[in-house]
């Protein structure tokens, strides 16, 4: 059952439907759990068509991270940039996290799981990093414009917070865990 409208569809290359049945059907379901076969009747397209823009199965899944990463960072530098402050910045960086947590369909680090499943491949494994270390890079620049003491030091333990908190708050708790989230990054930024 294709769950696109015929005007969207019509509307969308065979590639964007693909990605965008794949980002749904991954998150929601795993890696794993969904075949080939239920995104591209989920896409409405016809499986030459993916084996035409991605090959396989493993570079549909690392084209489906990427273009997350590629959501994930814009939205989280325009909210840093938003701000005069850098330290405003981090912060806003860490209120945009919590957003994506408290969403309903929250099902944890999109990245986090797809490396997790079994035979997630090296494609997989790069995609996941890429986007570590982005996320890590706009903590060392914010850092670095902050003017603080060891901004390396800053970044890197602001990138395993925010990262933490992604796996932490899918299994426990959301409302406590996020709000602890931004205390700590309040204080760790205190303390630079």
């Amino acid at each position: 059952m294709t769950t696109h409208s015929t005007g969207e569809a019509a509307a969308r290359s065979p590639r964007e439907r693909l990605l965008a049945s794949a980002d749904e059907l991954f998150y929601s379901e795993g890696v794993h759990t969904v075949g080939i076969d239920r995104v591209i009747e989920h896409a409405g397209v016809a499986k030459a068509s993916l084996y035409r823009l991605f090959g396989s199965k493993e570079e549909l899944v690392a084209a489906y991270l990427g273009a997350r990463h590629e959501r994930n960072l814009a939205e989280l530098r325009t909210a840093a940039g938003r701000l005069s402050d850098p330290r405003d910045g981090i912060l806003a960086v860490f209120d945009t996290q919590a957003r994506w947590l408290r969403r309903r369909a929250y099902r944890g680090c999109a990245f986090a799981r797809a490396s997790a499943e079994p035979a997630a491949g090296v494609q997989v494994q790069r995609a996941t990093d890429a986007y570590r270390a982005a996320v890590h890079e706009l903590f060392a620049e914010l850092a670095t414009r902050a003017d603080v003491r060891d901004p390396e030091m800053l970044a890197v333990q602001l990138h395993t917070l925010f990262h933490g908190a992604g796996v932490v708050v899918s299994s426990s708790r959301r409302s406590r865990l996020i709000a602890a989230t931004r205390a700590a990054a309040e204080t760790l930024i205190a303390a630079a």
